[in-house]
């Protein structure tokens, strides 16, 4: 198939703003965005570029999203790289995993209802999120026994052993060595990446317009839900 010299420019040109924003909004750039949205051919050029980078591309309602791979260390994060910015100096797996079932514990939080529209609430107070960080490994280590965890790889118990580890500070240190500074540490990574606003002054969180994007249509579609919630589904039962 044959492409004009103007599709292939304008495919580089969308590619390239997504490579360096990782979005591109109607309200950032109508242009560059209707030449997306109005070419097949364009379309197609762009999609081809990210797939040779291991990423896909995908628009949710006003906004085109590039999408790394699982696997893609370059766009996205590899283990080491969210080890460093998660965890101590000595960082150990169990505390890596923490850090990442913080994470599923704060989506489930906001997202946990059915139909068109998961999200529940609009705000969360860092306390409660800390609340219910504890809550969850609580469950977990309540319904499965240790040989349970070993032989589905969930370490409940060793997650929650490394949370009470971590001291508690009235005055919100930001020490990783607290549970108040490690979550901080996870906030902060998460606003960096666009995907919640968090109010230091009011120690609330809110979600952003991309999380809810990414969290409705991509990572709770019917082919995502089971892998991204296994680790939650169960706890939602009374475990008493």
């Amino acid at each position: 198939m044959a492409y004009s010299v103007d599709e292939m420019r304008l495919g580089q040109a969308v590619f390239a703003y997504l490579l360096e924003h990782r979005e591109l909004a109607f309200d950032a750039d109508k242009d560059l965005y209707r030449s997306y949205t109005d070419s097949d051919v364009v379309q197609y050029l762009v999609q081809s570029q990210a797939a040779l980078c291991r990423a896909s591309v995908a628009r949710y309602e006003d906004v085109i999203y590039l999408i790394p791979a699982d696997d893609n260390y370059c766009l996205g994060f590899s283990k080491s790289e969210l080890k460093r910015l998660f965890c101590r100096s000595a960082g150990s797996e169990s505390e890596y995993c923490l850090a990442l079932f913080a994470i599923l514990v704060l989506l489930d939080t906001f997202y946990c209802g059915v139909g068109a529209d998961p999200k529940v609430r609009s705000h969360l107070r860092m306390g409660d999120l800390q609340n219910a960080i504890a809550e969850y490994l609580q469950r977990g280590t309540k319904q499965y026994t240790e040989e349970e965890q070993n032989e589905q790889g969930l370490l409940f118990t060793e997650m929650a052993q490394m949370y009470e580890s971590l001291k508690s500070d009235e005055k919100l240190s930001r020490k990783k060595s607290t549970k108040e500074g490690f979550v901080y540490g996870i906030l902060r990574f998460l606003q960096d990446q666009g995907l919640v606003n968090y109010i230091e002054a009011d120690e609330m969180i809110t979600t952003t317009k991309k999380l809810d994007h990414f969290m409705q249509w991509h990572l709770l579609d019917k082919a995502n839900y089971e892998r991204v919630m296994h680790c939650l589904e169960t706890l939602k039962r009374d475990t008493e």
